[in-house]
């Protein structure tokens, strides 16, 4: 069995069972990191191998000492850039923390040391997670392992491509507005933003404060449950943090969801999307049908608003965040310039590129004394009725079935030349966001060109297990029905 068909359960079960130690699973991985990542472009920093192997040598020990019996233990992990990892370069892809090491990780890493996997590197990223297909990283490029002409989208396009290509089968990735769904969807994977709250945003750089969080990416459900039930938790470092008692994610992957009512809403299938993809949504609700739940479409007021209540809202906080940035306590600092004013100016105009100074001005703008009213406390007005219309929807529905962006994944080159429509391709993701919801993207087909197609299932607050749930019965059952077509 091969890394790349392996799961990351049946790995960890297989170190369990001696059939291969933790050691050789490290090297194995950074063999196939060195092999396929000049193509891919997935990862910023591989940490040392050394380093590695050490650690893999302690948890082999607590492994066979029975002190360690995590369902992951020993398993490989890449971390998206702005996710601080201690003594681990954590760039966000921006010159502006081009040399910065944390002194400290976040709480999602710690408690991934603390069940046994080892983190194995940083993932390219969009600056400071802005942008929706990793191009506007400072450093480089990163591919689609499905077609290297195509993006892998963003922001989290690094975790994606990484778990896509098999050079690890699990990831970290951030979502602020679809930045982990999006991406899972163009590169064929599956990855879950849970509830706000859910994860510790303790140790993650901010873009957003109210809509970041982190969440899994992995090659199937259940990997992506296990995943995300290690990270969860509460945290008293992050105010945000919530107290949930019911975080036994993988107990939720049982192929059964009869009774389970599916809501469609109508606007995410009208213009803009595109019919492949369209195809693909409607095969999905068939599935689902077949499968024992019933599924319609319905009305889901507001959804033309969701695109310009998020970015006012995302830049305003984006502004507020990224002031600490200035080249006096870390980072960055410009050689040129006279005076204070002049330090500052030169290191964030030398250390940001166009899409995060693009967002920094528009929040800088609606933030100002005479915009205010007009433009972000009616965004937020907005936000709070997008909650309800959401809340209105799951008195009557389980869960939403929805695509995870209106296209497959464009040609590298193509969506910068016009920021807007790349802005506007988030309409099937950023509400989640806004509303604070959980929302799983897994593949249910290709198109014509063999670009993967991806769909979400979105759930009321701190549902992740009925979408879990959900995933797993769609998901077993196209894996039956892609081995009946092969055998016949």
């Amino acid at each position: 069995m091969t890394q790349k068909t392996r799961t990351a359960l049946a790995l960890a079960g297989e170190i369990r069972k001696g059939k291969c130690s933790v050691r050789e699973t490290v090297q194995e991985t950074l063999k196939k990191i060195r092999t396929l990542d000049g193509d891919v472009g997935a990862f910023l920093a591989v940490a040392p191998e050394e380093e590695l192997l050490a650690k893999a040598d302690s948890i082999q020990k607590r492994i066979d000492s029975g002190s360690l019996t995590g369902p992951l233990a020993g398993v490989p992990v890449a971390v998206k850039d702005n996710i601080c990892t201690k003594g681990l370069a954590t760039t966000c892809a921006s010159r502006i923390l081009e040399n910065f090491i944390p002194p400290y990780s976040a709480d999602a890493v710690e408690r991934l040391e603390a069940a046994g996997a080892l983190v194995i590197g940083k993932t390219n990223m969009d600056e400071f997670a802005m942008g929706s297909t990793t191009e506007t990283s400072a450093f480089k490029v990163t591919r689609n392992p499905r077609n290297p002409e195509h993006v892998p989208g963003g922001s989290s396009g690094g975790s994606c491509a990484a778990v896509a290509a098999g050079e690890v089968l699990l990831a970290l990735g951030s979502d602020t507005g679809g930045s982990i769904r999006q991406p899972s969807a163009f590169c064929g994977v599956t990855g879950l933003k849970p509830t706000y709250g859910t994860v510790s945003r303790y140790g993650l750089i901010a873009y957003a404060s109210s809509l970041d969080q982190i969440g899994p990416v992995a090659g199937n459900v259940s990997d992506c449950a296990a995943l995300l039930e290690i990270i969860a938790g509460h945290d008293p470092k992050d105010a945000t943090s919530l107290q949930r008692r019911d975080c036994e994610f993988t107990a939720a992957c049982v192929a059964d969801i009869r009774g389970m009512k599916i809501g469609i809403p109508e606007a995410y299938l009208q213009e803009g999307l595109d019919p492949e993809v369209r195809q693909a949504i409607l095969r999905a609700a068939e599935t689902f049908r077949s499968l024992g739940a019933e599924v319609e479409t319905f009305e889901l007021p507001l959804t033309e608003y969701a695109i310009p209540a998020y970015y006012l809202i995302a830049s305003a906080e984006a502004s507020s965040n990224l002031a600490r940035f200035d080249g006096v306590k870390y980072g960055y600092r410009s050689p040129e310039g006279e005076g204070l004013h002049e330090m500052y100016k030169r290191s964030r105009s030398e250390g940001f590129g166009p899409e995060v100074k693009r967002r920094i001005m528009l929040g800088s703008f609606v933030l100002s004394a005479g915009y205010y009213d007009a433009y972000y406390l009616k965004a937020l007005r907005t936000r709070a009725l997008i909650r309800e219309s959401y809340t209105q929807a799951f008195r009557t529905y389980d869960l939403l079935l929805a695509p995870a962006y209106p296209t497959t994944a464009p040609k590298l080159g193509v969506s910068l030349d016009d920021p807007l429509k790349m802005y506007l391709g988030d309409i099937h993701t950023v509400s989640v966001n806004l509303a604070g919801l959980p929302a799983i993207s897994i593949p249910c087909g290709a198109d014509s060109r063999g670009l993967p197609i991806g769909m979400q299932l979105i759930g009321d607050a701190f549902m992740e297990k009925k979408i879990l749930r959900a995933a797993f019965t769609y998901e077993q059952a196209a894996g039956t029905e892609a081995a009946e077509k092969k055998e016949a």
